[in-house]
């Protein structure tokens, strides 16, 4: 167990460097900000002067090492705009993204993971042939889409629920609900193919045989099987999640991270942006870590594996 985690942890730390050349150089490559800074025009003296200013004009590898030596500090630098420290931007954005990314979380869960296994095992029934149909139909619509129609739907011609901002818990449904739809559907989906596969082996007809009842079968059986293969799905969700919760916070103009980071695109913000890319980085690849480590906890095989 220990050779099988010290390499996901080395192979996590690869990605982690590679994220920040890739972020560093692609930067860099889209230009300058101050042409967003001053779209009235600039003189080459004053941008050369800001370059200057902020390193700009150094070597990329010089800047590359600056950003390193300082990141390992705690200095992730400052907003080209606002002078504000980067990680105070997100510190102060974090609590919206987490309280809507994560309500949105449970609730796919709660959701998902009962649709399929009752698909699963009533599959001839109509009423889980409509529940798939709408689990494939939420998979396929974007974010933004679902969250349009419901803004349409219940905040204009309904005018039943509010449509933009956190300020009461009612504001929190919408954008909670249009997160979660793609995730409830995608663990449904894969809820189901897995106890589906659980079904067919051998072990369920011998348990069925020793007399067990089909809730206790269910419940001992194929629920518990299924449950190892889709903790690779909500690794997955958790980082489609957070792609997610950019679109989400446009749409319903969320105080959240994810409206930091596309003012940040827009102007170029290069601190921002940096700091920004690897946060979601980071996540995923501890989120990722964390997956690896319960799938060595709940099926022993893989540390024979590793």
């Amino acid at each position: 167990m220990i050779r099988f985690m010290a390499f996901r942890i080395a192979r996590a730390v690869i990605t982690m460097f590679l994220v920040l050349v890739i972020a560093f150089v692609t930067l860099r490559l889209s230009g300058t900000p101050f042409e967003f800074m001053y779209p009235e025009g600039i003189t080459a003296e004053h941008l050369a002067a800001l370059e200057a200013k902020y390193g700009l004009d150094r070597p990329w590898i010089e800047q590359f090492w600056t950003y390193l030596s300082d990141m390992a500090q705690g200095n992730f630098g400052r907003s080209l705009y606002t002078s504000v420290r980067v990680w105070v931007m997100f510190a102060d954005r974090m609590p919206a993204t987490l309280a809507v990314g994560g309500l949105a979380l449970l609730l796919a869960i709660m959701a998902g993971i009962p649709l399929g296994a009752c698909a699963a095992l009533y599959r001839a029934s109509p009423g889980a042939r409509a529940g798939m149909g709408f689990a494939f139909l939420g998979y396929a619509i974007p974010h933004f889409v679902i969250g349009i129609g419901l803004i349409l739907f219940f905040g204009y011609y309904l005018r039943a629920l509010p449509t933009t901002g956190l300020t009461t818990p009612q504001h929190y449904i919408l954008p909670v609900v249009t997160l979660a739809i793609p995730m409830i559907a995608a663990i449904a989906r894969f809820m189901r193919a897995a106890m589906l596969d659980a079904i067919g082996h051998a072990y369920v007809n011998t348990a069925a045989s020793k007399g067990l009842t089909d809730g206790q079968v269910a419940r001992g059986h194929i629920f518990r099987n299924a449950l190892i293969p889709l903790i690779t799905v909500l690794g997955l969700e958790i980082a489609g999640l957070l792609n997610g919760s950019i679109f989400v916070e446009a749409v319903f103009s969320l105080p959240g991270v994810g409206r930091v980071l596309v003012d940040a695109v827009e102007g170029r913000d290069f601190p921002v942006l940096q700091f920004g890319l690897i946060a979601y980085a980071l996540i995923v690849v501890l989120v990722n870590l964390l997956i690896d480590l319960a799938y060595v906890i709940a099926d022993p095989r893989i540390r024979l594996e590793g």
